[in-house]
């Protein structure tokens, strides 16, 4: 009991392990994910109070208050409504017990703190989330413009001189258009699953 509350206050406790895929079903987390969808951890960090557990559709966060507490709360954050973004790795110095992974998730900041002779591990997830990161900002980019695009073409009907009749009926032709079009494209832009990217990073 000394011991845990020790470690909590020397901070000692926020040091995560990578946890190996065959002990996922071990943790917390693993009874949140959305199994029945599909849903698929690829990486997992355990703290004496947290869990951090990366699957193809959101971060799972198991919060603890501290390592002395048994206490949990659950806080979900999937990528299509959290953009990744700020991504670093902080290597450890000759004195450091541990490695740090750096990233926003939306408004949210997380540093997450892990055992320095697993930076390896920690490089592909790194790696990941950068990708991720990118995807997302291009996505971004992308659906921004197609929107633009829409807004314009009415924007230059509206102004046209097309008579009252003709344009009522072309401006509905135009926004049944646009918007069969604008959902396409976030269908295309607006990724749900990133199961492809871990897979190509995670363990290579």
């Amino acid at each position: 009991m000394f011991k845990k509350m020790a470690a909590d206050a020397l901070g000692l406790s926020d040091i995560g392990k990578i946890i190996s895929p065959v002990d996922y079903d071990k943790t917390d987390a693993d009874d949140y994910v959305m199994h029945e969808d599909d849903e698929k951890i690829y990486f997992l960090i355990k703290t004496k109070a947290d869990e951090y557990c990366f699957t193809n559709l959101a971060i799972i966060h198991v919060d603890g208050a501290s390592a002395a507490s048994s206490k949990r709360t659950l806080k979900r954050y999937p990528y299509t409504q959290y953009e990744i973004s700020n991504v670093m790795l902080e290597t450890a110095g000759k004195i450091d017990m541990d490695v740090e992974i750096k990233f926003m998730l939306g408004n949210h900041k997380f540093d997450i703190d892990v055992r320095k002779d697993q930076i390896e591990q920690l490089k592909d997830l790194y790696k990941a989330l950068l990708r991720i990161a990118e995807i997302t900002y291009e996505n971004g980019i992308s659906t921004n413009m197609a929107t633009q695009s829409m807004d314009k073409a009415v924007s230059i009907l509206q102004n046209s001189r097309t008579d009252d009749n003709n344009l009522a009926a072309t401006y509905k032709e135009l926004t049944d258009f646009g918007f069969e079009w604008l959902s396409s494209v976030r269908e295309k832009y607006h990724e749900k699953d990133f199961g492809s990217v871990f897979e190509k990073y995670i363990n290579n």
